[in-house]
């Protein structure tokens, strides 16, 4: 079915624009009249769907995006519409066209006769592997409204976890900039004017003096050849670590980093938790959840592992005893699995371990940042005192001098 882009304003004189499926462009001016709108502009929203697709399929969508319309769509299938109708209400509330491009393309595929995970499976940068895994877990055993419900839950809070991440984040990021800035203003700036008033008096200047002149007089000459070099060396990191080996050896490196390696860690295992448990819940077998949830990690080393654990699962050996031999789960996470998988409620025991971890995950992130600030401080200090000590130094000298 044709869909076409309109421009319209509705009963309220709100100006409103998206896109209206129909048979023709009279069905579809017909259909928009129905629902209040007045039109002032209809066309087609692409001319070949073969193009269109391909354009779709490569189309992102962010965390809020995403879990705004699977709360939508969850919704919407949990009243009781038919799936055709649902995406088409998602289509037409959102306010973002290539959403709506994409939510169009979806529900033409569906209208064809595709299943919804199918259809997903056509759009994986928009809809990833557990997002297809779950739905098609909800069409097989009839409950998709339930198991998107759900799905919505694990979404939104998954961004309202990475959100936390980044907000916490923000402070240290921005001391670190104005740091640096700082640094930067005064060596480049200030310290030359200052200090040329030492060295036309011709009197020897401290060793501390001479360091801060010649990185200086460093800054200032060769400044703009300092920033290429820098941003050469940002575009070659980011090459290396798009090669498998050396993105393992630095995913390595970070698990053993002071600090950073434990919050790596608990990031990583409340990731691998809480996705476990949606799939669990969702009816996926144990063995294809466990290599779906390790898809999710982000660290290759620990991805490496917990595809390790989901072959000893298949093989015939407990989750519990797998997850123990990898390494990267806290204990507390353990004892809680291995209690559910005795009990038979291993879900609800992984998404309880999950919750736990959030937590832990926060309050290690909070003694990082805590830590953090002081010691930029300290450092932006020290430095600062550096500098003043630099230009104070031939004061002190010329004193004398004159005493």
């Amino acid at each position: 079915m044709p869909a076409f882009e309109y421009r319209a304003q509705d009963a309220n004189g709100r100006n409103c624009r998206g896109l209206q499926e129909a048979d023709s462009a009279r069905h579809a001016r017909q259909l928009l009249r129905e629902r209040g709108l007045r039109l002032s502009h209809l066309g087609e929203a692409r001319k070949n769907r073969q193009k269109d697709s391909h354009a779709q399929s490569g189309t992102r969508l962010g965390g809020t995006d995403l879990a705004l319309l699977t709360r939508q769509l969850a919704t919407l299938i949990h009243a009781g519409l038919p799936l055709e109708e649902a995406l088409s209400a998602v289509t037409a509330q959102s306010e973002k066209r290539r959403v709506s491009h994409l939510l169009a393309a979806v529900r033409s595929r569906v209208l064809e006769g595709h299943a919804l995970a199918t259809t997903l499976a056509v759009f994986p940068r928009a809809f990833p592997e557990l997002f297809r895994a779950t739905v098609a877990a909800g069409e097989r055993s009839g409950h998709l409204g339930l198991v998107l419900e759900q799905l919505a839950d694990y979404t939104e809070a998954r961004q309202a976890s990475r959100q936390k991440i980044q907000l916490a984040l923000v402070y240290p990021l921005i001391l670190l900039v104005a740091s640096f800035s700082i640094v930067g203003f005064l060596l480049g700036y200030v310290v030359p004017d200052v200090v040329k008033i030492f060295i036309n008096s011709g009197q020897p200047l401290p060793v501390l003096t001479q360091a801060m002149i010649a990185i200086s007089n460093g800054l200032r000459s060769y400044g703009a050849l300092l920033f290429i070099v820098l941003l050469v060396a940002c575009g070659a990191t980011r090459w290396a670590l798009r090669q498998p080996r050396l993105k393992l050896r630095w995913h390595v490196l970070l698990l053993n980093l002071v600090l950073v390696g434990g919050v790596l860690r608990a990031m990583e295992a409340a990731r691998f938790a809480s996705t476990l448990a949606i799939l669990g819940k969702s009816a996926v077998p144990l063995v294809d959840a466990l290599e779906i949830s390790a898809t999710v990690i982000s660290n290759l080393a620990i991805r490496q592992r917990m595809l390790d654990v989901a072959r000893s699962v298949r093989e015939g050996g407990t989750l519990a005893r797998g997850l123990e031999r990898s390494g990267d789960i806290p204990p507390m996470m353990l004892h809680l699995i291995a209690s559910g998988e005795r009990a038979g409620e291993l879900d609800s025991m992984l998404a309880r371990a999950a919750e736990q971890q959030e937590k832990n995950l926060a309050a290690r992130i909070a003694l990082v940042v805590s830590l953090f600030e002081p010691i930029m401080l300290v450092l932006m200090g020290g430095v600062v005192l550096l500098i003043v000590m630099a230009i104070l130094l031939p004061i002190l000298g010329l004193n004398q001098l004159v005493n």
